[in-house]
């Protein structure tokens, strides 16, 4: 049997255990329309390469067409700021990253959308954790012992960021405020050159995601200190400590991605995609290569759910945006 065919009782399965009757399942799947999906990065980046591999096996599972149609700009809002505008005809939705859906409103006087109104929550797909390293040079084998050395030495470290705002940034900037820490704070325009200072021993560490930075610390150019998931991570990453291993308790260093339609799309096809997208990761070979890709797949049990997480989220960033101190930018 081909590994994307599923059974009419799969697709039957997957709707009842989302609370969607069979019927409104079969209304919105293998109709053959064509929706696109709109991903906030540029082709390559994880968010991208998740996306697609949805795409893939949506359309095998569902008969229609997903178009991955990539709009990077500001994090993520540029795309999410276009999702808001589409209409609610179930032809449009968004694999939304944390950023644009719950930091970046708080960080742009003006994003062109209201994350509590303008969406509606399909569900998660899962978490892209981050990675706290550092240059191999620093005296320091994990966060306790670089806790140590920070307070020993206080103003003799820094940190390069994703850029200001980013989650790169505001996550390390809560390790710091939890600890207590002096550490000078670099922002960078995206991973890569972040992370290439820090290999080259310019910049003392990092928080970037496991993706970016795992096959650096297989190389042993950098040394991974601690891991932002709430589980520990495999292969090279595997004998890292979480920061919650690590004295820093119902902390981690995650951004999630979470599917969402514009506000007023019809319930049905929003429960109808929840259970899709459900059946979909649930499989073994699709959950393999999302963690191969860097993500935890994390899925909502149902839609409802997923909308009282992104309001949770939207909140809770808001509150570290304002401890960071991070100036809006207007």
């Amino acid at each position: 049997m081909n590994a994307f065919h599923f059974s009419r009782r799969t697709l039957l399965a997957a709707a009842a255990s989302t609370a969607l009757s069979p019927l409104a399942f079969a209304q919105t799947s293998g109709s053959g329309k064509v929706v696109k999906m709109i991903v906030g990065f540029p082709a390559g980046q994880a968010t991208d390469m998740v996306t697609r591999v949805l795409a893939e096996r949506l359309r095998a599972l569902t008969g229609d067409s997903y178009i991955v149609e990539n709009r990077p700009g500001q994090g993520g809002s540029l795309a999410l700021s276009q999702l808001a505008k589409s209409p609610a005809n179930s032809l449009t939705l968004m694999v939304a990253h944390m950023s644009a859906a719950a930091t970046n409103p708080h960080i742009y006087g003006s994003v062109g959308y209201d994350t509590s109104k303008d969406f509606e929550a399909s569900g998660l797909v899962g978490d892209l954790p981050f990675v706290l390293v550092c240059h191999p040079s620093l005296p320091v084998q994990n966060l306790q012992e670089l806790v140590a050395y920070a307070r020993a030495n206080p103003d003799k470290l820094n940190n390069a960021s994703s850029g200001n705002g980013t989650v790169s940034h505001l996550a390390m900037e809560e390790i710091k405020r939890k600890a207590g820490l002096k550490i000078m704070h670099i922002p960078y325009k995206g991973s890569v050159a972040g992370l290439t200072d820090v290999i080259s021993g310019n910049v003392s560490m990092a928080l970037e995601t496991a993706s970016a930075v795992r096959s650096h610390v297989e190389s042993g150019r950098l040394r991974a200190l601690a891991a932002g998931s709430a589980k520990r991570l495999g292969g090279v990453l595997a004998n890292v400590p979480t920061l919650m291993e690590q004295g820093f308790q119902d902390f981690t260093a995650t951004t999630w991605l979470m599917v969402l339609y514009p506000a007023g799309t019809p319930k049905a096809v929003v429960e109808a995609t929840h259970a899709a997208l459900n059946a979909v990761v649930s499989q073994p070979e699709v959950e393999q290569k999302l963690v191969s890709l860097g993500l935890q797949p994390r899925l909502s049990k149902t839609t409802d759910e997923a909308a009282a997480y992104l309001r949770s989220e939207y909140k809770n960033w808001g509150e570290i945006v304002k401890r960071s101190g991070v100036p809006k930018e207007m």
